[in-house]
């Protein structure tokens, strides 16, 4: 059992080192972007969420 373990721990490293990763510059634009994105979609959804239970409070006096 340990000796299959071993062999798939070398299998997965020799596969890790045939990806082809990106450059850290590309991965930190892209991180920021999703960042940027997730904030502006949670504010959005916040704004709609106030909206919607004004709305309901209205409706519901």
């Amino acid at each position: 059992m340990k000796k299959k373990i071993l062999n798939f721990i070398a299998e997965v490293k020799i596969e890790l080192g045939k990806v082809s990763w990106l450059e850290k510059k590309v991965i930190r634009i892209t991180t920021v972007v999703v960042v940027v994105f997730m904030l502006l979609f949670a504010f959005y959804i916040g704004v709609v969420d106030i909206i919607f239970s004004k709305i309901i409070t209205l409706f519901l006096r």
